[in-house]
């Protein structure tokens, strides 16, 4: 059952936890998501092309320029949370056919009633395991598969091996990518085994990210984009060059520094992402 803290912010239990819809004080018709207090979404029932949270930035330029500007594609999103970026995909390239693999029924359930998406036969939300629904899609179904996943504020240990990597390989057209938000701080092990594990089978790839989070001084996001053919380096260097929050790209011999010889992660040797720093998250109240 919900129960309502104040008249606007909403507070429900779900499967994976305590969800909390917050107003956004700044801008009417936004809401913030947090699970157990973790931030997970930001989305602007009004404009969905408005994305506050820095990192789903950085995915919406790599959706944007991995592909000819408004051109349909067919997007598999593992992690659903509000929506955030099946919105912005289907305000951007209108005719997308998008799937959105979310484990949380009771999450899923709260975002259409309380932060509804417009109605789109392409854009298909089931209450789903991420590499579940990997392995029963098609080869070579998509056009870009995204990774944003996240239990307890870290990643689950079975989507960060080789073998998940490689059904993602798998799943993704010839030309296609797949976009990774990657969360960590220092010393990084578990970003530098990501790129080494991801471009075991997906060689081309770039990591974007706040220099700070890159050099291993702080925590934050890192977007991973990986793929067979090259991925727009220069384009993705301009945006997040340009962005509020100016970021770096790395690729070619920087990224091959950046993994440092880390070792492939396999199945077997599989762990959750590094956890957040105590305290490290915020809403304005």
């Amino acid at each position: 059952m919900g129960r309502r803290r104040d008249t606007n912010r909403v507070v429900e239990q779900v499967d994976t936890g305590q969800a909390e819809l917050a107003p956004d004080p700044d801008r009417p018709g936004s809401w913030t998501l947090l699970l157990d207090g973790a931030p997970q979404s930001h989305v602007d029932l009004a404009d969905p092309t408005h994305l506050e949270f820095e990192y789903v930035r950085r995915l919406a330029a790599a959706l944007d320029l991995v592909a000819p500007a408004g051109a349909p594609l067919r997007v598999l999103h593992l992690g659903g949370g509000a929506l955030t970026l099946p919105r912005y995909v289907s305000a951007t390239r209108p005719g997308s056919t998008q799937r959105v693999a979310e484990l949380d029924g009771a999450l899923v359930e709260l975002v259409r009633r309380a932060l509804p998406w417009p109605a789109d036969s392409r854009l298909r939300v089931r209450v789903a395991d991420a590499r579940a629904t990997l392995m029963s899609s098609r080869d070579a179904s998509y056009d870009v598969v995204v990774a944003d996943v996240f239990a307890g504020a870290r990643t689950p240990a079975h989507l960060t091996s080789v073998e998940y990597a490689a059904e993602v390989a798998r799943v993704l057209s010839p030309g296609g990518s797949y976009l990774a938000n990657i969360a960590d701080g220092p010393p990084l092990r578990h970003a530098r085994a990501q790129v080494a594990t991801v471009r075991a089978v997906l060689p081309r790839a770039c990591l974007v990210g706040d220099a700070a989070v890159l050099r291993g001084r702080r925590y934050g996001n890192l977007v991973l984009v990986a793929s067979l053919v090259e991925p727009p380096v220069p384009e993705l260097t301009r945006r997040a060059a340009g962005d509020w929050f100016p970021g770096r790209v790395l690729a070619g011999e920087e990224l091959d520094r950046f993994a440092g010889g880390a070792a492939v992660v396999h199945d077997a040797d599989a762990t959750d992402s590094t956890p957040p720093p105590p305290g490290i998250f915020s809403i304005r109240r």
